[in-house]
């Protein structure tokens, strides 16, 4: 009976033991994540130019790269989801299409697809539709407009030069050189371009119907409505959620715990080897190896400077989240010197200071020369703000403004012809004035704004605000002495004061204080270790800076604001000329 036992009782281990490892062993859930950004090219090669002499073995992602990655995504047991952010990718019509097949794909194979985007356009509204989860930020731009189109004619002014040109055509149609030759658009010119905006148009309108669930028709009125509000978006059925970027990422690491999010999910290594020149094998000599800072308790210090862009903000808003998440961060100090700049990013980097109140820690804004309008905006959750008496601040309104230089054009001899789909598609053109009821629309825009600016200072103030707050707003300018006296901030002082404070109220007996992030120069970008991903960190993030001088003549067109009198399309053949 024994013997028998015996090969019995191993039997069961034999089944048994199989289910335990399983068990232990079973794969883990991997959630690709795709946060493109800039252009998405076909070969996945950079073009070596006199502004980018570098010779790092880095490649860029190819669209070949992106569709190969989804269509295993669709096939793999292991992803039952995938996290997009677009918002910083130049995606044309036809990727976008090709694209949302993909998504469709994976939504036939029973998979979540979840979009976030803080700007509803027609582009980040037609791959969007396809996802089962879209979120907009709360406090971000819906610009579905249509389309619109125009061409410049440069007869009359090459007339004028006594330049003649001369071009010959070989098909009605091909009407490419009629810029140079014509006054205006031939008549065949002008109906092919009726033809191919009302194809484009038309495709965007069902896209985002089927997608959505809506029929064309209303997608047209949304369009047409031209004031449309996320909450306007989400109650038409546009997206499905308003939510901040912390938010969606901490709900999905919810739902999907354990589950590794995976931004170069079945993508090639994209930095390219690890050494090919001397100056690799020079980084690796100078590289300090573990980071060197203290653990103990600290404080954080991070600085705001300079006009706030959704560029400019990432730096201080990723540290704002790091010191969130510290425990051993006790208390921080946002240093402001900003003359406000971008309401939306303003808001982003706001959300950030209300994610770092909201862990208890100590919390104080200390503004320098300048903490005006979207510089106060993100100074105002603040626990305690610190102005110096000459600070100026305030400034709590909303601008927008608009160049129209179509009479300069005509003096040139420049003729501009438009056409456009949707009522509204043609309100920033730069080569004429809006209408009435245009201007209407942007006002209704701005009064948007305006309101969440004033909730934002009435959420952070409260009753520390002296006299009602219109009053206090409207744009007025104040300096810091005058802005204590009606409780825009709440002491007079300095960086130091603001250190002190926090040191009292996180009662730290002279802790480190740390400038975040560290400041870095030439070299120590040259020769200083790679900067490592945050496990904990977003996943999906902002915009990355540019480093060719190229982009950085356009940042400082932009942090100026010369670069935002041109609409959008122009500023982007603005910086294509600049490359």
């Amino acid at each position: 009976m024994k013997t028998l036992r015996i090969p019995i009782f191993c039997a069961v281990l034999a089944i048994v033991a199989p289910a335990l490892a399983s068990a232990d062993d079973a794969p883990r859930a991997i959630i690709p994540v795709y946060d493109l950004q800039g252009s998405i090219g076909e070969a996945g090669q950079g073009s070596a130019s006199l502004f980018s002499l570098g010779l790092s073995g880095a490649r860029a992602l190819s669209f070949f790269d992106l569709v190969r990655s989804l269509a295993i995504a669709v096939e793999d047991e292991a992803v039952p989801a995938v996290v997009l952010d677009v918002d910083s990718a130049g995606l044309v019509l036809a990727q976008i299409q090709e694209l949302r097949r993909h998504l469709q794909a994976l939504r036939d194979a029973g998979k979540d697809v979840y979009f976030y985007t803080e700007k509803l356009g027609n582009g980040t509204a037609l791959l969007g539709s396809v996802a089962n989860h879209l979120t907009l930020m709360p406090q971000g731009s819906v610009k579905l407009t249509g389309l619109y189109a125009e061409s410049m004619y440069f007869k009359g002014m090459f007339d004028k030069a006594g330049v003649s040109v001369d071009v010959v055509h070989i098909g009605d149609f091909k009407s490419a050189g009629e810029t140079f030759s014509r006054s205006g658009p031939s008549a065949e010119a002008k109906a092919q371009q009726g033809k191919l905006m009302d194809a484009i148009y038309g495709e965007i309108v069902r896209g985002i119907a089927t997608g959505r669930g809506m029929k064309p028709k209303q997608v047209r009125a949304l369009i047409d409505d031209g004031a449309v509000t996320p909450e306007h978006a989400k109650d038409a059925g546009l997206v499905d959620e308003l939510a901040y970027r912390t938010d969606f990422i901490a709900a999905l690491r919810e739902k999907y715990e354990g589950a590794k999010f995976d931004k170069s999910y079945q993508l090639p290594d994209l930095d390219g080897p690890d050494i090919d020149s001397i100056f690799d094998l020079m980084k690796l000599m100078f590289q300090g190896g573990a980071d060197q800072r203290s653990r103990e308790d600290y404080i954080a210090m991070v600085p705001m400077q300079g006009a706030i862009t959704a560029e400019s903000i990432k730096p201080a808003r990723t540290q704002l989240l790091k010191a969130a998440r510290d425990e051993k961060c006790k208390g921080l100090v946002l240093r402001v010197n900003s003359p406000g700049g971008s309401a939306s990013a303003s808001d982003v980097l706001w959300e950030a200071t209300a994610e770092f109140k909201a862990t208890g820690k100590p919390f104080v804004v200390s503004m320098g020369g300048v903490a005006a309008s979207g510089g106060y905006y993100i100074s105002a959750a603040a626990d305690r703000i610190f102005a110096e008496a000459g600070t100026i601040t305030g400034s709590i309104g909303v601008v927008g403004m608009k160049i129209a230089v179509g009479g300069a054009l005509e003096k040139l001899g420049i003729q501009v012809h438009g056409q456009k789909r949707g009522r509204f598609a043609d309100a920033m053109s730069m080569t004429r004035p809006m209408d009435a009821a245009q201007v209407e629309i942007i006002r209704r825009s701005m009064l948007d704004v305006y309101g969440t600016f004033k909730q934002r200072i009435l959420d952070g103030r409260g009753d520390r605000l002296k006299g009602d707050l219109e009053k206090l707003a409207g744009g007025r300018v104040y300096a810091g002495s005058a802005a204590l006296k009606i409780g825009l901030v709440d002491e007079i002082g300095g960086l130091a004061d603001a250190i002190n404070f926090v040191e009292q109220q996180a009662e730290l007996e002279d802790p480190p204080v740390y400038l975040l992030p560290e400041p870095k120069g030439a070299f120590d970008g040259l020769f200083g270790p790679p900067q490592k991903a945050d496990p904990n960190g977003e996943f999906i993030g902002l915009a990355k800076r540019q480093t060719s001088p190229v982009f950085g003549l356009a940042a400082q067109l932009r942090g100026s604001g010369l670069l935002q009198l041109l609409d959008p399309w122009k500023q982007r053949e603005l910086e294509r000329a600049l490359a």
